[in-house]
């Protein structure tokens, strides 16, 4: 268990608004995504990706994490493996993006991640989604990823890490959990808040995404 914690493509525009997500001295807050569909050795999914945040927090860097709800999401792409579970999570860290990304990779990789497949079933998968009004490696490259069609976004590996995530919009299994912790954070380029962005999906796709007890 985390100390501190619960247990538990729209119209671009030219003038981002400024997210209230901050963490000491004005630092932003990064915003996590956790899923996990196979159990690592003898422990359940759920206490995996539990594992996962208590191992993020205890390193250096780190200060605090405010984890959302859990819950139970259809593979994706649909086909590709078991049922998920997902989260979110709120990291409170003075570390740059690039450097909590390799934390997390760090983190999937004790748990026993391994890189074999794009759509392979995993132990744990960590995924940095945004940090503030962060948009790496800039803004013209968020809007290009952004405006892939479905197809080719399913089989392009950008060559480095994109802020915010560029499928981000998409997905209700990021959202709906965001949503439990970040409902207010709104997107630089879009303008558009995590609520917003998830009031936006089909009532199907959010039906998709039920809470765990």
């Amino acid at each position: 268990m985390v100390r501190g914690a619960r247990d538990s493509g729209g119209t671009l525009y030219s003038g981002p608004k400024r997210n209230s997500i901050h963490c000491g001295a004005g630092m932003p807050t990064a915003l996590i995504a956790l899923g996990a569909n196979i159990p690592s050795g003898n422990a359940d999914i759920k206490a995996t990706l539990c594992l996962a945040l208590a191992i993020l927090k205890d390193s250096d860097g780190i200060d605090a994490i405010q984890p959302s709800r859990w819950f139970r999401t259809p593979a994706f792409p649909p086909g590709s493996g078991p049922d998920f579970v997902n989260g979110a999570a709120r990291v409170e860290t003075g570390l740059e993006p690039a450097e909590l990304l390799e934390r997390l990779h760090a983190v999937e990789e004790t748990l026993g991640r391994r890189r074999k497949a794009r759509w392979a079933p995993r132990v744990c998968d960590l995924d940095l989604i945004a940090m503030g009004d962060a948009m790496l490696p800039d803004a013209q490259t968020v809007r290009d990823w952004i405006a892939l069609d479905l197809g080719k976004a399913q089989t392009l590996v950008p060559p480095r890490l994109i802020l915010p995530h560029p499928r981000l919009h998409e997905r209700a299994f990021v959202l709906v959990p965001l949503a439990d912790i970040a409902p207010e954070w709104r997107h630089p380029l879009t303008g558009r808040s995590v609520a917003e962005m998830l009031a936006a999906l089909p009532e199907a796709a959010r039906a998709e995404v039920v809470a765990l007890p």
